[in-house]
C-alpha cells in the first residue's frame, strides 16, 4: 500500500511562500495498491486538482479510468477540489463516490455535484463527461474487493464525519481527519443548580466508551493520519468544540494503540512552516512518541507500508 499526501491543510487553502515545505492545498490522500493496480482517494480537497493533473499526463486520454473517492465528510475545505478533477471531464471516466448518510435533505450527490453550478462553476455536473455513482456509508464494515476491507467510525465533529481504516494484506492506514477527544457534555459541578448527578454519570461513561471506541479503531495501524490542527494550549483556550484535536492527543492516542508510524495532519491554514518545523521539533522527538514513529505531513509526501 502506498500512501501518497496531495493536500493537509485544514479549513482553508492558504498559499504562499510561508507555506511551501508543508503546502497550503487542502485534504487529499491517495492510497495506491500496486499489485492490483487499484486507486482509491480520501477527500476532495484543493490538493485534488493535482491529483487529477497527474493521472491525466500519465495517459488518461487513451482508455477508461476507474477509481473510489471516499469523502469522510462534506464541509468545503474537503469537497472544494472536486470540480477542478481533471477525469470528470474524461469520456470513459467512472467514479464512485462514497460518503456519510447525514439527517439533512439533499442527497450526497446534491451536496457534492452541487458546486459544478453557473451560480460558482462554468460547467454544470450534467455535461460532466465522466460517470459517476454516489454511495451512502454508515458505520460498519465493508468488503470492497481485491482483499481490501473498509472500516468506518463516526469521528466527533460539528458535521456528521468518517473514519476511515482500510485494510490490505496483513497492512492498515486508518484515518481520523477532523476529529477531538469525547467529551462529557452535561454539567459536572454539583454546586451548579442544573447539576443532575445521573445525566453527569452517564455523560462521563459514554465519553470514555467513545474513546475508547477510537483507540480500537486505530489498534496496531501502520500509518494512522490524525487530525492536530491545536496544540494543546490553543485547544484548551478557545478551540474546544470545533471538532480538531491537540497534537499532543493524536500522539497519546496512536501510542496508547500501538499504532507504528503516525502522520499529524489537517495544518491550520496560519500556520507557517517555521511554525510547523518547530512543532515537529517540540513533538515528534523519539523520547516522547516512543515506538511510535511520528512526523508531520507534507504535500508530495509518500508513505509506504
Amino acid at each position: 500500500m502506498k500512501i501518497k499526501f496531495w493536500g493537509v491543510r485544514g479549513s482553508i487553502p492558504s498559499p504562499g511562500p510561508q507555506h511551501v515545505k508543508y503546502g497550503g492545498n487542502t485534504l487529499c490522500v491517495e492510497l495506491y495498491f500496486e499489485d492490483i493496480d487499484r486507486l482509491i482517494i480520501i477527500d476532495a480537497g484543493s490538493g485534488l486538482r493535482m491529483l487529477g493533473n497527474r493521472l491525466m499526463a500519465e495517459g488518461l486520454a487513451g482508455g477508461a479510468f476507474q477509481t473510489e473517492i471516499f469523502l469522510t465528510h462534506t464541509h468545503l475545505d474537503h469537497i472544494i477540489g472536486f470540480p477542478f478533477f481533471g477525469p470528470l471531464f474524461q469520456s470513459g471516466s467512472r467514479l464512485k463516490i462514497y460518503g456519510p448518510v447525514t439527517c439533512e435533505e439533499d442527497s450526497l450527490e446534491t451536496v457534492i455535484g452541487g458546486q459544478l453550478s453557473y451560480r460558482y462553476f462554468p460547467v454544470r455536473l450534467q455535461e460532466l463527461a465522466a460517470r459517476i455513482e454516489y454511495m451512502n456509508l454508515k458505520e460498519g464494515r465493508f468488503d470492497l474487493g481485491d482483499g481490501i476491507q473498509l472500516t468506518t467510525k463516526y469521528l466527533n465533529h460539528p458535521l456528521l464525519c468518517f473514519g476511515f481504516r482500510f485494510e490490505y494484506k496483513g497492512k492498515t492506514c486508518c484515518t481520523a481527519y477532523d476529529t477531538e477527544p469525547f467529551q462529557n457534555l452535561f454539567i459536572t459541578d454539583p454546586g451548579d443548580p442544573a447539576y443532575d448527578e445521573i445525566m453527569a454519570y452517564q455523560g462521563e461513561a459514554v465519553a470514555r466508551d467513545e474513546n475508547r471506541r477510537m483507540q480500537d479503531f486505530f489498534k496496531g495501524a501502520d500509518l494512522l493520519i490524525h487530525d492536530a490542527q491545536y496544540s494543546r494550549q490553543e485547544y484548551e483556550t478557545g478551540k474546544r468544540g470545533w471538532g480538531h484535536s491537540p497534537i499532543e492527543y493524536a500522539i497519546k492516542t496512536a501510542m496508547q494503540s500501538q499504532v507504528n508510524r503516525l502522520a499529524l495532519f489537517h495544518h491550520d491554514p496560519m500556520r507557517t512552516d517555521d511554525q510547523l518545523d518547530q512543532l515537529a521539533e517540540r513533538h515528534c522527538d523519539p523520547r516522547i512518541t516512543g515506538d511510535t514513529e511520528t512526523f508531520f505531513a507534507r504535500e508530495g509526501m509518500v508513505v509506504e507500508i
